[in-house]
């Protein structure tokens, strides 16, 4: 076992200037950046200009990335719980006292559960082939992340019908001439290649449909907004669909020869009209012939978005499904101006790197959440979330005694914390390893501080794409407390469980050359830019080429997933209630300044921070004798209320109310956050094991609130 020391550091307080090529850490999209070292300190940041689509540019997040770095309120050392869960009381502890003391509880973990009894959960994105590694080696399937409240059902709808996930659908939205967003609220929840993308579309005349019960900033850029009812998206596109099919303007030789299923899907609409759909959604008919006619003229460079946050309701896995498969009729797959799947570099000519993964034993014993296996159309790569706590609740089909979260607040980020704090407490040990204060670290066992983006340097990432790469988040400066990277962290643990050769590695540079065996790019190669480009192109299948990774090689409407699963394949719409009195559909979202709950403590996005307030529309503020900026009670299922000021608007649904996501923490060492806003979440009561059966999504938006004027009778 090697000790409690620091690992090998680069980039320590030394004379001079430097710059290193880096990735951004501020939200989970991981721009590629370029940092400016003067004396040891981080002087300036901004995008990387050697991503040409990238270039300078950086978001309001991404620039407040130094007044994170130099804020003493992030986690400074280990900390070892002394009180109840969730009492705030700590003791400061070493590296090896904590690091021993989880591999106790582990022990105990898996002499009472095995090792499967073991979880883990965090953001996903790039850096996964670690966490899965150190869960592998431990001898447990049990990777989470945390895609079950965000995009899991349209990656799931994309692999019953394409074969492959929601990251291989990559869009040319610089050249397309429609795009089509439900929801995808682009400029406010924005990845900033897509966002500079979608401007320059829209200055080169893009026509964009956005969809949504509230307009957004995204709304405002468009050429045409529907503000459709909370949770009917599935209805409007089953009259999209008909529509489509009666006019004929679909890409009959596209559908001939890549789709299969087209039987099934004309049975399914023959009677969603345009007038069937109005009744649910409230979109005039003559408004979806008229836009039927735009598409087929615009086709086949239009792209329908299947989405990015999408666990709303229990038919949003259909939702993007239908989506995807406006795509296929409209011929826009693999053509320029539409959707293009990402390409692995293998399918280009180059080695991918070499997995981590392949360095643990695989482990055979079944996902606790029942992926892949009970449920089909889950994907087991990285499962569904909430069913992870039902199984620490019930021990059900087997018990979870330990759960690491990494970089993951739970307690923020899934519905109900009420009920997500009840299945946490279940847990003989509960570790957080993040930079800062969540509200999922305070009701931890155990808070291990990870160094920052900028004082840290992370495993080596592949971006599939139509030019895949690979990337590089390299150490910038030196840690400013008593940090760790995470790599460190998870060889330490399992060197103590004696587990320790996936990951026997002395620096990140030995991880690096292990993973670039092989392909030709050395380490100074990666450092010199922070990408190494595999494409001088983008690469488009010809069609006489095309196949699909389907059992039929097509795209399936009548999936065979969902055949195993027992699920329909184009169920019928179910009509949604409509609120009435002083009942509404909470919606949330959040702005350009904040990354969910991660940013509003940041010193600078903080004092930029938009107030958060409560929207409703006129017609419904005034039966209830509510006006504009006057303070109400927003109250959730009964259990949880709150006071917030309203936004009296037309740009919300008369059946919703909205609001912003990430405020109401309630962690005392976040002075800044701390009591800020409503923590919408904590309205969503019983909305944690409510979830799309198909996709696994929570169904967050059919949660239903009650709002009164601040000392009204019930």
């Amino acid at each position: 076992m090697s000790s409690g020391m620091a690992p090998n550091v680069r980039g320590v307080a030394s004379p001079g200037s430097r710059t290193v090529y880096s990735m951004c850490g501020m939200c989970a999209t991981r721009c590629p950046i370029e940092v400016k070292v003067e004396d040891g300190r981080v002087a300036w940041l901004q995008g990387n200009p050697h991503d040409k689509a990238m270039g300078a540019s950086l978001c309001a997040r991404g620039a407040a990335g130094i007044p994170l770095e130099y804020d003493d309120e992030r986690l400074q050392t280990p900390l070892i719980r002394t009180g109840a869960r969730g009492a705030g009381r700590w003791r400061r502890a070493s590296w090896d006292e904590a690091l021993d003391y989880i591999a106790e509880k582990l022990r105990e973990t898996i002499e009472a559960y095995g090792p499967r009894g073991i979880a883990l959960s965090d953001r996903g994105g790039s850096f996964t082939d670690l966490t899965k590694t150190f869960l592998q080696a431990l001898g447990s399937p049990n990777y989470f992340d945390h895609d079950a409240s965000c995009g899991r059902n349209a990656h799931n709808a994309s692999r019953s019908l394409y074969g492959v996930g929601r990251t291989a659908i990559t869009f040319d939205l610089k050249n397309t001439k429609h795009l089509v967003l439900y929801g995808r609220n682009i400029i406010e929840s924005l990845k900033v290649k897509e966002a500079k993308d979608f401007m320059a579309a829209l200055s080169n005349g893009m026509h964009c449909t956005y969809i949504d019960p509230r307009a957004s900033i995204t709304a405002c850029k468009a050429t045409r907004f529907w503000q459709l009812r909370p949770n009917s998206d599935y209805a409007l596109n089953l009259g999209i669909i008909h529509e489509v099919l009666k006019q004929e303007v679909y890409d009959k030789d596209f559908v001939e020869r890549f789709i299969s299923g087209m039987d099934a899907l004309r049975a399914t609409v023959k009677d969603t009209t345009p007038e069937w759909q109005e009744q649910h959604t409230g979109i005039p008919a003559a408004e979806i012939r008229a836009f039927v006619k735009e598409i087929a003229a615009d086709a086949p460079r239009v792209i329908f978005h299947p989405g990015w946050m999408v666990a709303r309701h229990k038919q949003s896995f259909h939702v993007s499904r239908t989506a995807l498969i406006l795509n296929a009729l409209m011929g826009s797959i693999e053509v320029k101006g539409g959707c293009v799947i990402a390409k692995s570099p293998e399918e280009v000519g180059h080695k991918g790197l070499k997995k981590l993964t392949d360095r643990a034993p695989k482990v055979k014993e079944p996902r606790v959440d029942g992926a892949g296996t009970v449920h089909p159309t889950w994907d087991p790569a990285s499962g569904i979330l909430h069913q992870l706590y039902a199984a620490m609740e019930t021990a059900q089909p087997y018990g979870i005694g330990a759960y690491f979260v990494y970089r993951h607040d739970p307690l923020t980020s899934m519905p109900d914390s009420e009920a997500t704090r009840q299945a946490l407490d279940k847990l003989k040990l509960l570790v957080a390893i993040d930079v800062r204060y969540s509200e999922t670290s305070w009701f931890a066992d155990v808070i291990l501080p990870e160094t920052s983006y900028l004082e840290r340097a992370n495993i080596l990432c592949q971006n599939n794409g139509p030019r895949p790469n690979f990337g590089m988040r390299d150490q910038a400066i030196a840690p400013r407390f008593d940090s760790r990277p995470a790599w460190w962290i998870f060889r330490e643990i399992l060197q103590r469980m004696d587990a320790g050769d996936a990951l026997d590695f002395e620096t990140i540079e030995e991880i690096w050359d292990y993973q670039l065996e092989g392909t030709g790019v050395t380490v100074a190669q990666m450092r010199e830019k922070g990408i190494v480009s595999l494409a001088d192109v983008a690469s488009i299948t010809p069609r006489d080429k095309l196949k699909f990774k389907t059992p039929s090689g097509k795209i399936e409407i009548e999936g065979e997933l969902l055949k195993k699963a027992g699920l329909p394949s184009l169920p019928p719409y179910e009509p949604k209630e409509v609120p009435t009195d002083n009942r509404f559909y909470l919606l949330f979202g959040r702005p350009a300044t904040l990354s969910h709950g991660q940013s509003l403590n940041n010193p600078v996005l903080n004092e930029i921070a938009p107030e958060q307030t409560l929207w409703m529309h006129p017609e419904r503020a005034k039966p209830l004798g509510i006006a504009d900026g006057e303070e109400v009670e927003i109250n959730g299922g009964g259990r949880h209320s709150a006071y917030i000021k309203v936004h009296v608007t037309p740009w919300i649904h008369p059946e919703a109310v909205f609001m912003l996501h990430g405020y109401g923490a309630t962690v005392p060492l976040a002075t800044r956050a701390c009591g800020l806003g409503v923590a919408d979440q904590r309205l969503q009561h019983g909305k944690l094991y409510e979830f799309d059966p198909a996709g696994g999504g929570n169904a967050m938006t059919e949660t239903i609130v009650t709002v009164r004027r601040k000392g009204a009778k019930q």
